[in-house]
């Protein structure tokens, strides 16, 4: 009997391949709208119906379809092309902000009757979002629209659209591995079973013998030379200790081979053929026993030209600094509180996994082939060059694309996959395709780094500062990639907010054998802020003053220095100030504040607020460049380098662009995150992408204005100040010239050069941004359940570029964190192997878990920042933790040192206190 199976109104008759499931039967068919994020039924990415009925694709067997309707999110819309009406509701609540998850919760909404859209959790339990917070979506399936109608010149401010919207509702928009490859090899890892080893031999002879393997590489395939997986514009950021493919194993889960096939299923039974003989060495994993004395070296095989601070002792970079004497401003103190805190690992969990495929291509100017690396990336740009670097090739032979990003929260400023993948695809001349799993994500990838800070801090009666020093252990894991550079800004601006005349700090980057840290939203700075602003709430306490005011008395003011013992940055300033207007918002809503009333009969009610500051970008250069071009039928292309993964700044590329060219913003395509569109571009992480990347488009658009302005008085003999510009013409003097004209006359005349413009911004100087945190909550004592009455969340980010937007991070930023708060840990065991290692396992915020949050932003207009905009992408995480964790004091007179506050801690405090029902 033939297989036959209908996807979106066209039937198929290929059967699958024994045991496979919908989601891969179906993408191979092209339906790329369906997602892979878990593999295990947890996110709900795959989500399709099949006979309208939702069921999740990766679960369920490609036989079973047989003789049924399937229907992807390509086929909600009618056969006409309109747009079913919960992609009309998506498109205009803009309820998605990356959009990897979307066309799972646009199939799960849509299949759902009116008893279940009254009760949203439940229906929800099933889908997964780790960028919106949730809000947005809910709006979406509620039928909300927030976005506004385009109008020429006046489209910075307004809640413009997504430029790729209607391509995420439709499943059209393209991520990293929705295309098709002709001839693509598929690679699998094999991972190291031990802490710490050294391979003795390697037999891959089994393993070629696999039909349909083509290699095996090892670390003798490999360049011996060192590296970090780490993207910084300056490489020597970080040390350089890694190795393509290593002859010693650091963690469980490094990569030991690489296998190459046709298809998957050979390559992983390849893995499994090859054989190992390991030496078993010393390993440890705290970074307190990691300094002692006597612990074993992971990288003590290393010189100086590594560039770890004491390989010996394990510790990949350092920072030690005193303003003042903290002895004289402790004596000072008529109050001193000292205590410890711990935060823990935590996933950044993108649904989108690492990974790429490199292919040959033909050069431009037809001279051979240029290898081309397709990755989920931050920094396209920074991934070339260090292949470059890698395997000595030229940049021109070398492009690296980055289609849309399913998420990256600092993650995907590694280069993880796009090394080996490479090296694959050089030696067989072949494309090669590279898919982490959601397994690989947690004991392959990398995490938040955990810290553990000491902080002492002293204040006089008045509720005066005298000193405040602290003593930090980040540990890095295995690897130092980011480690030194996320230490040092975990004690800059956490320390500068504050006013004290002694400031003392040592703090330690370090390595241990546990899966490596690496770049995750807000770097450093809410581990540390964590213990600052608990620190601050709880001296308030002792003082009796009102933690808000303790706070308003000690904070830095407009035009005040920033002091951080590890020395100034003299880039940085506060170019506009709104601190003073985030804690007001707070105190606002303590003052009308009746939420408490919700809380159940018998719970314990408390409030807290956090705080923090944010420098608006990398220190030591961060750079961008942009071209704005006219093009023939009078729109305008704007090419830019940094990425979009849900961070909204293609919107604002485009909005920053039509409002300088005082046209709407449907005339403005962008072409971005390729490394043939602009010369250079550090990469989408630090915030960048409003504050560098908008930079440079705003000075090649302001140009370009100019340029044409030019051109069209030459062209007409009409004086220049009478020339101006409209949203498809010119005016001058009465007579109407089209940018279409212009353009040919352009071309006509040779004056191209006169219809497009190049900006660059280097990054510097830099601004600070302000946020701050309240919650009001309710804990119930027999159980340790907390609930969030209220969530309000204010935030200093400049001219807010488009709100609906801005607003958006600030509710991902707080769903987030309140997940590394509440729940989310990577847990490792002694060997420190990774247990956690699937979403199931690993509690990451679901619908039912994240309150909706009041977002303020502040009036303020930066004097650096483009249009007087600041950064917003980072900074709503940090102050988050601190605020529950002050609102869980406040509530139950006990103070929580250690992230995250679960429920079963919370009930084990309140027993020990006595405080249980």
């Amino acid at each position: 009997m033939t297989y036959e199976i209908e996807i979106n109104r066209r039937t198929f008759d290929e059967e699958p391949r024994p045991g496979q499931c919908l989601r891969t039967y179906l993408r191979e068919r092209g339906w790329f709208g369906v997602k892979k994020g878990c593999d295990a039924g947890d996110c709900g990415a795959c989500t399709v119906h099949v006979d309208g009925e939702p069921v999740h694709s990766c679960l369920y067997p490609a036989v079973r379809a047989e003789g049924r309707a399937v229907t992807t999110v390509e086929g909600l819309a009618s056969p006409e092309g309109e747009l079913h009406p919960v992609q009309r509701q998506f498109l205009d609540a803009q309820g998605f902000q990356c959009g990897f998850c979307t066309a799972g919760f646009l199939m799960t909404t849509a299949a759902l009757d009116e008893d279940q859209l009254t009760d949203l959790p439940r229906a929800f339990k099933g889908n997964i979002c780790r960028c919106t917070g949730y809000r947005a979506i809910e709006d979406a399936v509620r039928g909300v629209r927030h976005t506004e109608r385009p109008c020429a010149g006046k489209a910075v401010g307004k809640n413009l659209g997504a430029p790729a919207g209607p391509l995420v509702v439709t499943g059209t928009a393209r991520y990293t591995f929705d295309v098709e490859v002709p001839g693509l090899l598929h690679m699998k890892l094999l991972r190291s079973p031990h802490p710490h080893a050294r391979i003795v031999s390697l037999d891959t002879s089994a393993a070629l013998r696999v039909p349909g393997v083509h290699a095996v590489l090892t670390h003798e395939d490999a360049p011996a030379t060192l590296y970090s997986s780490a993207r910084h514009e300056h490489p020597t950021e970080d040390p350089d200790d890694t190795r393509v493919l290593d002859d010693t194993v650091r963690f469980v889960g490094q990569r030991v081979a690489a296998v190459v096939a046709d298809s998957e299923q050979a390559a992983e039974e390849g893995c499994r053929r090859i054989e190992v003989v390991y030496e078993q060495l010393p390993y440890v994993t705290d970074p307190e026993a990691a300094m002692a004395p006597g612990a074993p070296a992971l990288h003590g095989d290393k010189g100086p030209e590594a560039r770890i601070a004491r390989a010996a002792e394990n510790v990949a970079g350092e920072v030690h600094g005193e303003i003042g004497d903290v002895g004289a401003g402790f004596a000072e103190a008529d109050v001193v509180y000292e205590e410890t805190f711990r935060t823990q690992r935590v996933q950044h969990a993108s649904l989108e996994t690492h990974g790429c495929v490199a292919y040959f291509e033909p050069k431009e100017d037809g001279t051979g082939e240029r290898l081309t690396v397709r990755s989920s990336t931050q920094t396209p740009f920074l991934t070339r060059r260090a292949l470059c670097a890698l395997y000595g090739l030229p940049e021109d032979e070398v492009r690296v694309v980055a289609g849309r990003v399913g998420g990256g929260f600092g993650g995907k400023q590694e280069m993880l996959t796009e090394d080996i993948v490479a090296l694959a695809a050089l030696k067989l001349r072949r494309p090669v395709k590279l898919e982490y799993t959601r397994a690989e994500q947690f004991y392959g990838a990398t995490t938040r780094h955990p810290f553990t800070i000491r902080i002492k801090v002293g204040a006089r009666a008045d509720g005066t500062l005298t000193a405040v020093q602290m003593r930090v252990v980040s540990n890095t894991g295995a690897y130092g990639n980011h480690g030194p550079a996320v230490m040092f800004h975990s004690v800059g601006e956490s320390f500068a907010v504050y006013r004290a005349p002694h400031k003392k700090v040592d703090a330690y980057s370090v390595y241990t054998n546990v899966v490596p840290a690496g770049a995750f939203r807000g770097y450093g700075l809410g581990q540390v802020t964590f213990a600052v602003e608990s620190v601050m709430d709880e001296l308030a306490r002792l003082l009796g003053m009102d933690p808000l005011a303790f706070r308003e008395k000690n904070i830095i003011g407009p035009g005040e220095g920033m002091h951080s013992p590890i020395g100034e940055e003299e880039d940085l300033h506060i170019a506009s100030y709104g601190l003073d207007q985030c804690l007001a918002v707070v105190r606002a809503a303590l003052a009308e504040d009746t939420s408490d009333r919700e809380a159940p009969e018998g719970w314990l009610v408390g409030q807290g607020t956090g705080m923090a500051m944010i420098a608006t970008g990398p220190p030591g250069g961060h750079y961008a460049d942009a071209r704005v071009s006219l093009l023939p039928d009078g729109a305008y292309d704007v090419a830019v380098g940094t990425a979009e993964f849900g961070n909204g700044t293609t919107t604002v590329h485009q909005q920053i662009t039509a409002g300088a060219l005082n046209t709407t913003e449907d005339r403005v395509t962008i072409r971005q995150s390729d490394t043939d569109v602009v010369r250079h571009d550090t990469g989408a992480f630090g915030s960048a992408g409003t504050v560098v990347a908008g930079k440079a488009v705003l000075l090649a658009a302001n140009s370009l204005a100019e340029r044409l302005r030019t051109f069209a008085a030459r062209h007409t003999g009409v004086a220049r100040h009478l020339c101006v510009l409209g949203a498809e013409a010119f005016d001058c003097a009465g007579r109407t010239v089209t940018l279409k004209e212009l353009y040919e006359a352009a071309h006509a005349s040779g004056a191209v050069e006169e219809i497009r413009a190049d900006g660059h911004w280097g990054g510097s100087p830099r601004s600070v941004a302000f946020n701050a945190q309240w919650f009001r909550i309710a804990v119930d004592p027999g159980t340790g359940e907390i609930r969030i009455l209220r969530s309000v969340h204010s935030a200093d980010a400049g001219k807010v570029m488009n709100p609906m937007q801005c607003r958006g991070q600030v509710e991902g930023g707080v769903a987030q964190a309140l997940g590394a708060t509440l729940f989310e840990n990577v847990r490792v065991d002694e060997r420190g192997e990774v247990t956690t290692a699937a979403f199931r396992r690993y509690r990451l915020p679901q619908y039912a878990d994240v309150p909706r949050t009041e977002v303020h932003f502040t009036e303020t207009t930066d004097a650096i920042g483009p249009l007087g905009a600041k950064s917003m992408s980072e900074s709503p995480f940090n102050p988050v933790a601190p605020a529950l964790a002050n609102a869980l004091r406040d509530a139950t007179g006990i103070r929580f040192t250690e992230l995250p506050v679960t429920r079963d801690r919370v009930w084990r405090a309140i027993h020990h206190r006595g405080l249980g029902a």
